[in-house]
């Protein structure tokens, strides 16, 4: 299998890093391809610019959605003229426009996913979620027309008008946390499962997705930490 996996760890001798190269090993070990995105080794840009919003249209965008997104990344001067520019015009002959104006960076890591069948993802927890650089990574490359579509009632803003796209055998996240399974058992868990394993993987159409955690990294013992590694190397090695 084609695994894509993303790294978040800014530290090369983190024990997250050797989570990484468990996983990796385990991967190689079974015959699976692994392409790994360090996102802060080259420096991955999380934030969404104004000019990220060339990402969010195609030929399904509704025209008020698009003179709305012009309207918020244009000057008055330039509105004027997109508006006498759009008047007849129809979404597709926008979005044909547009296209060529979408972010490289963006479109590089898409292409890296598009090439998947499985993905990785690989990171400690802060602050109950993902590092910021990983979660802008999600913002910015899971875009409309690439991770998923709106039907018409999603543009009236029913949830259930998201329309997945992506068609990868699975994704699995593995994270490393400060707190014991404890803490997650009573309420951190269940939180991120539903903002990031169902809202960011499974609702744009990856059906099988795990999440496994590794507690207490910084406080347990030394044969737990190798039990981790252990874990982390059979995780690869039967990611399929």
């Amino acid at each position: 299998m084609k695994v894509l996996t993303v790294y978040a760890n800014p530290n090369p001798r983190s024990f997250c890093h050797a989570i990484l190269e468990q996983f990796s090993q385990g991967l190689e070990h079974a015959g699976h391809t692994n392409e790994v995105v360090d996102l802060y080794a080259i420096k991955f840009d999380p934030v969404l610019k104004l000019r990220d919003y060339t990402n969010w249209i195609n030929e399904t965008t509704s025209m008020g959605s698009l003179k709305e997104m012009i309207h918020s990344s244009s000057n008055w001067i330039e509105w004027f003229f997109a508006e006498r520019w759009l008047r007849n015009k129809d979404v597709s002959d926008v979005a044909g426009l547009v296209r060529r104006f979408r972010p490289k960076d963006v479109l590089e890591q898409q292409r890296k996913i598009a090439q998947a069948e499985g993905l990785a993802i690989i990171a400690p927890i802060w602050f109950v979620g993902f590092p910021a650089i990983l979660k802008g990574w999600i913002e910015r490359v899971f875009t409309y027309g690439f991770a998923f579509n709106l039907a018409p009632e999603g543009w009236q803003g029913e949830i259930g008008g998201r329309v997945p796209l992506f068609k990868h055998q699975k994704a699995l996240i593995i994270t490393t946390t400060l707190f014991n399974e404890k803490a997650y058992q009573n309420g951190l868990g269940p939180a991120m499962k539903r903002l990031i394993d169902d809202f960011g993987f499974r609702y744009p159409g990856i059906k099988n997705v795990d999440h496994v955690y590794f507690y207490s990294v910084s406080a347990v013992d030394a044969a737990t930490r190798q039990n981790y590694l252990q874990q982390a190397y059979r995780l690869g090695k039967e990611f399929a």
